[in-house]
């Protein structure tokens, strides 16, 4: 356990941000799987929807730095590819 005072809020802030990063994370990861379930469904309008979402979640977490920009890039194309291959 720190004894510093400055440590100590080290620990805190930390705390708080991991729980914020975890949030934002936990998000994506849901709206990367509501893209995967209507794909799954074969129901291109839903997915489309969802692709949708699920950038603009992605952008937003690349924004606030929970992901590098190369990650998030990856992540979209990875989905929209998924979402284009549907006939």
């Amino acid at each position: 356990m720190a004894n510093i005072k400055s440590a100590k809020k080290r620990i805190l802030v930390n705390e708080t941000k991991a729980a914020r990063n975890k949030a934002i994370r936990s998000k994506v990861k849901t709206s990367i799987k509501k893209v995967d379930a209507a794909i799954a469904a074969n129901d291109k309008a839903a997915a489309e929807a969802a692709l949708k979402v699920a950038t603009t979640e992605i952008d937003k977490a690349c924004t606030k730095g929970v992901y590098h920009k190369n990650t998030a890039s990856r992540k979209v194309s990875r989905l929209a590819s998924a979402v284009n291959k549907l006939a």
